[in-house]
């Protein structure tokens, strides 16, 4: 008599040997290593903008003009902008706006599309191409064209900035939290709550938006870096946060004419500071993504 389950045992085994191979191992470790990189970076430059102007006594909007377009010293480590002011403690100061700014985006945008989203998923029939149609036209219009024409009807506003960059990212959320209900609502949970008189709302409070919670974070922790550069951007252009108010953007609109003079500093060290606040939160949302949602990592790939 043939064993025909005896291939599919052998399969096992050679993915479980895989798995426990150097090069296994050594994709794991990297994967930690990228975590607690980009944990330690993104609680350093939270700490700094937070602490930075009280632990160094200085007020990073005091302006100096004997001290105008210092480069780099001890003195100031990032040297100083048009103003005096020291461009150490006003790129942290602007840094701890723009992540607060890309906080409440990613946390508006994200609620805005799992509500959607699930609503999308759950009632299906004409609701489900209705709101699709809705999300493939906000996708049709270019993002930060949209954002200008939302800032620009209240220019200087946070709560504008905040709308601009909101009501312009929640479609992809929208669709993930779609295609995860969709897939949910074939499983044997789902029929059972359903067959035991469970309405639409209660399924979907009870039983689908838990299981979606773990995308949907992941979606929010992704837009983070997306809403940072948004916001920059905007500020950038002249169309962001107000000129008194500082800002990643604004550090670099100030910036942009000092480098024709030689100040280089102005514009390139908080340019880094940026990439650096970027890169490290995109690694920590790509590692708790591939552990959240293991389904995306091919079984081989160790």
């Amino acid at each position: 008599m043939v064993d025909t389950a005896a291939p599919a045992r052998a399969w096992r085994s050679a993915a479980r040997k895989r798995a426990g191979t150097p090069r296994g191992k050594g994709a794991a470790g990297r994967a930690r290593l990228r975590l607690w990189l980009g944990i330690g970076t993104l609680v350093a430059l939270v700490l700094g903008a937070i602490l930075l102007p009280w632990l160094g006594g200085l007020d990073e909007s005091l302006v100096d003009y004997r001290a105008i377009r210092l480069a780099p010293s001890l003195e100031h480590p990032f040297g100083t902008d048009g103003g005096g002011r020291d461009l150490l403690l006003r790129t942290f100061a602007g840094l701890r706006v723009s992540l607060l700014v890309a906080a409440l985006c990613a946390v508006l945008s994200t609620v805005l599309g799992v509500l959607v989203g699930g609503l999308s998923g759950l009632v299906g029939g004409w609701t489900d191409r209705l709101l699709m149609r809705l999300v493939d036209t906000v996708n049709a219009v270019p993002h930060l064209l949209l954002g200008i024409v939302i800032v620009a009807l209240y220019r200087g506003s946070l709560t504008a900035v905040v709308a601009s960059i909101a009501l312009t990212h929640w479609t992809t959320v929208a669709r993930i939290v779609r295609a995860e209900v969709l897939s949910l609502r074939q499983r044997p949970f789902v029929d059972a709550a359903v067959s035991g008189g469970s309405s639409r709302w209660r399924v979907l409070r009870r039983h689908l938006l838990p299981a979606v919670v773990p995308q949907a974070a992941v979606s929010a922790v992704l837009l983070l870096p997306h809403a940072v550069w948004h916001e920059t951007a905007l500020s950038f252009l002249g169309l962001g946060l107000p000129p008194h108010l500082a800002s990643i953007g604004n550090i670099l609109t100030e910036g942009r004419q000092a480098v024709l003079l030689g100040a280089w500093w102005i514009v390139a060290l908080p340019s880094v500071v940026l990439v650096v606040a970027t890169l490290a939160v995109s690694g920590v949302a790509a590692v708790w993504r591939d552990r959240l949602v293991p389904r995306r990592r091919s079984e081989l790939a160790l």
